[in-house]
């Protein structure tokens, strides 16, 4: 079995309860990726959603509703999670991470994604892999969103693209993990 973990946007951004883009459930998400890391061992990489420095497009409207994303004293919130410091890790100023995380997966590898947000980044990311070709496998256990009803709602999307995206959880992983 040749797996890869792609793990989307855990930062502070998302996890630390001051940030106007706290994640509820980013905690018991973080618990479980921590299992999943170790079962994975070197076949794991990390995104990071990095604000542009200069906004264009759609994405001006968006970060005047947002605009302590751009604030040069909250670049701290842009890191990965200091629990992951030590991995590889790629960024991208897209909802989608796949185009930067692609080259660093084996072209043969089924990605097992996981990470937030599921109704957002992780949806963009899944779904930009598959339409590259990739298998991928979602833990929606080790997945959280805004509320339970985006989240369920983002999985309902994935579950669409049955053949191409399964859902499976942390338990099934590292049972399927545990086996090697």
């Amino acid at each position: 079995m040749n797996d890869w973990l792609l793990i989307v946007d855990m930062q502070p951004a998302f996890g630390d309860p001051e940030s106007p883009w706290y994640t509820p459930g980013y905690e018991a998400c973080a618990e479980r990726i921590d299992d999943l890391v170790a079962a994975f061992g070197t076949r794991v990489t990390f995104t990071r959603f990095l604000p542009p420095e200069r906004p264009e497009g759609a994405w001006i409207p968006y970060y005047r509703s947002w605009p302590f994303a751009l604030a040069p004293e909250n670049q701290w919130l842009w890191e990965v999670d200091s629990r992951w410091q030590g991995y590889v890790a790629v960024a991208g100023s897209r909802f989608a991470k796949w185009r930067e995380a692609s080259p660093l997966v084996p072209k043969d590898a089924t990605l097992v994604i996981c990470g937030v947000a599921t109704d957002c980044c992780v949806l963009g990311t899944a779904l930009e892999a598959v339409d590259d070709g990739r298998h991928v496998r979602l833990v929606t256990d080790a997945c959280a969103a805004g509320t339970d009803a985006l989240h369920e709602a983002a999985i309902t999307v994935m579950r669409g693209r049955t053949d191409m995206l399964d859902v499976t959880t942390t338990a099934r992983e590292l049972e399927v993990h545990d086996t090697k």
